[in-house]
């Protein structure tokens, strides 16, 4: 990324500024301003998160929020309820008061002298999801939204549950890294003598999320609550949806383009969870440019351009060797006008003796066992663009599935949109899962990801209800897989693999599974998409730039170590996680650091031996003020339960000032 000093001359930074809600309770803000907004008002974006920013994410925002600033756009970025240096306890994600408060925040921002009345809102990753839910409240000054790396469905794809299985791979994560970071000391510096009393007070009284989410384990009102799809028609400010092949939330920017009816756009690069001028792997874009000519066209009604060009913009993938980690994927950018688009159509392939054929194959009813080293190769559902990100070569997991392979291509095959297989299948238990992984195998036999979907057969009818399955009985349904973007090259082929277990990504029913499948009924649909005109002038991106992170040091880097360990002796496997997230010192003396680890332990033919533990360690300070948080979590089960065990030691200097252990159980329902 090219970086611009200069841009940061004539830049005014408040911070904090207390902005007042109306319960008596203040939220920390930092905001940016242009030059001369005295005498010439400019309008606003907003930036919302609890991932602080004076420290969590003080170097990410100091890429991007200058970078507004003096291309003519305040840039406010402010600590969520009981987060950072603001009032409060955060309760859990995504609630009704998180969500009144930013309408709040807006109309604050609007009323302000250098505030023209026009405000934007932005982020990735929680800030995409407030940004929406925001959106569909219509506070009157919000004029326009970016939304990155985010969802309209917080049960259908989000950390918790895919397809209705528990997506182990990252609910527990994600709630271990809540509850250290909602463990974190607000800054003394900031909020003065009472920052120890709000310190004690965030530990004891915030809520183990993991609890509430393991206790809705449907798509119940809980889960709708904060899920746009419930009714698209309350948006009614333009969208700008952005997302990357290597990130988990990628599908529902189609969701977003086919779903909304205000003026809207969608990009979809390579990237994982990242803004794309940071994009990894690359190519990375100019987004900040981007976003400023979406800013300037809805808050400034200035003439970019922007909403003459195609409504979606996507990279499509080659193929390439597999590997854990890609600096950049090779590729090329596409254009469509709409979406769903005319330039895609489905494909059919038949599933039988013969793999993946055009025509209807002969019966057949192939039979596929558990084995909990399936997934082992999963890599991470939403990537980070760390190395060891990402799946590695799948012939191993291919050989412990059921698979499916088509012919060797003759000319390339551009894949856009979801691919999807209906199933005629059978199980021989009440409660089952099952996982479809497609993938692109090269003539040397190396099999690359290029999507999945799972479902809990127990939600066969639907996510809001639980049907048991009737063991032996064959059951017709469809599983969605996940958007992909791929150009499958000359001499590759296509392959479908099915399983019934693929731990760690997904928890493992309670008993082992054999599926059956019924090839005859089963049929493959591949989204196929033509080469269309306004492709040659897609992808005209500005070079990545932004502004530099001018007062931080790094005292340490980052470091991961991610390995596994297999004892053929009594079928024990691990996957251990280890993170070093670094540390860094700002210019005033307050330091930052973060390290993690994560493992997910089976016995092999033991689905009820599934385990998986979190820990986090972070140290915040400056000077003689040092404190740390040191968190533990754990969740396991039985045939009936989950068991969860979360724990938290808090540090002044070496003197332990809070420590908190809680037991939960949960009743398993249907998965």
């Amino acid at each position: 990324m090219y970086e611009h000093p200069e841009l940061r001359d004539g830049l005014t930074v408040y911070d904090p500024v207390w902005i007042p809600l109306a319960d008596g309770t203040r939220l920390a803000a930092r905001i940016i301003l242009p030059a001369n907004v005295e005498e010439v008002p400019v309008p606003a974006v907003l930036e919302y998160l609890p991932y602080r920013r004076s420290d969590g994410t003080y170097r990410r925002d100091a890429v991007r929020h200058p970078y507004l600033a003096a291309h003519g756009i305040a840039a406010v970025r402010v600590d969520m309820r009981g987060s950072g240096d603001s009032d409060g306890i955060l309760h859990d994600e995504y609630l009704p008061t998180e969500q009144a408060d930013a309408c709040a925040v807006i109309a604050w921002i609007a009323a302000q002298s250098w505030c023209t009345g026009n405000v934007g809102m932005f982020g990735i990753s929680w800030g995409g999801f407030n940004a929406l839910q925001v959106a569909a409240l219509r506070p009157p000054a919000l004029k326009a939204i970016i939304t990155v790396c985010s969802t309209d469905d917080r049960y259908a794809d989000d950390v918790h549950y895919m397809g209705g299985c528990l997506l182990a791979v990252d609910m527990l994560p994600w709630a271990s890294v809540m509850l250290a970071y909602n463990s974190r000391p607000p800054d003394p510096a900031v909020v003065g003598a009472h920052w120890r009393e709000m310190w004690l007070s965030r530990i004891e009284e915030t809520p183990r999320y993991s609890e509430t989410w393991l206790a809705h384990q449907r798509r119940d009102a809980y889960w709708q609550q904060g899920s746009v799809c419930q009714d698209f028609s309350q948006i009614a400010c333009p969208v700008y949806a952005v997302g990357g092949w290597a990130d988990g939330y990628t599908n529902a920017v189609f969701r977003l383009l086919a779903g909304l009816t205000v003026p809207r756009k969608g990009l979809v690069g390579p990237w994982a969870h990242t803004y794309p001028e940071a994009g990894s792997p690359g190519p990375a874009i100019g987004f900040q440019d981007e976003a400023i000519r979406w800013w300037k066209h809805w808050l400034s009604a200035e003439d970019t351009g922007i909403m003459d060009e195609p409504m979606l913009t996507t990279y499509l993938q080659e193929s390439v060797q597999p590997a854990s980690w890609y600096p950049e994927r090779p590729g090329r950018w596409v254009a469509d006008a709409a979406w769903p688009s005319g330039a895609c159509h489905t494909e059919q392939w038949y599933l039988g003796a013969a793999g993946l054929t055009a025509t209807v194959q002969a019966p057949q009813y192939p039979l596929i066992g558990t084995d909990l080293r399936h997934g082992a190769d999963a890599g991470m559902w939403c990537s980070y663009a760390t190395p060891g990100d990402y799946p590695p070569d799948q012939r191993g997991e291919d050989g412990r599935a059921l698979t499916f392979d088509g012919p060797p291509c003759t000319e390339p095959v551009d894949v856009l949109g979801f691919p999807h297989v209906t199933l005629r299948i059978a199980a021989d238990q009440t409660t089952a899962m099952m996982v479809v992984r497609l993938c692109d195998v090269a003539p040397d036999g190396t099999s690359l990801l290029v999507s999945r979907g799972l479902l809990n057969l127990t939600h066969r009818n639907g996510h809001d209800v639980v049907t048991p399955v009737v063991p032996g009985a064959f059951m017709d349904v469809v599983v969605t897989l996940s958007a992909a973007g791929h150009t499958l090259a000359v001499g590759h082929r296509w392959r479908l693999a099915i399983a019934p277990s693929y731990w760690p990504h997904a928890w493992p029913s309670p008993e082992p599974v054999t599926l059956t499948l019924d090839t005859a009924n089963c049929v493959f649909g591949l989204p196929i998409r033509m080469q269309q005109p306004a492709d040659e002038a897609a992808g005209q991106f500005s070079q990545p730039a932004g502004t530099p992170v001018h007062d931080c040091t790094v005292v340490r880097p980052d470091a991961r170590q991610r390995y596994e360990h297999y004892d053929q002796v009594d079928q024990r496997w691990e996957l251990h996680d280890e993170n070093d997230h670094g540390m860094f010192s700002r210019a005033d003396g307050l330091t930052y650091g973060h390290r993690s680890a994560d493992r997910y332990m089976c016995t092999i033919n033991d689905p009820l031996s599934a385990r998986s533990i979190c820990e986090h360690d972070i140290t915040i300070g400056r000077g003689d003020w040092q404190t740390r948080i040191v968190t533990w979590s754990e969740l396991r089960c039985d045939r009936q339960w989950f068991f969860l065990d979360n724990r938290i030691t808090a540090y002044e200097g070496d003197v332990v000032v809070a420590q908190h252990a809680h037991q939960h159980r949960v009743r398993r329902d249907g998965i």
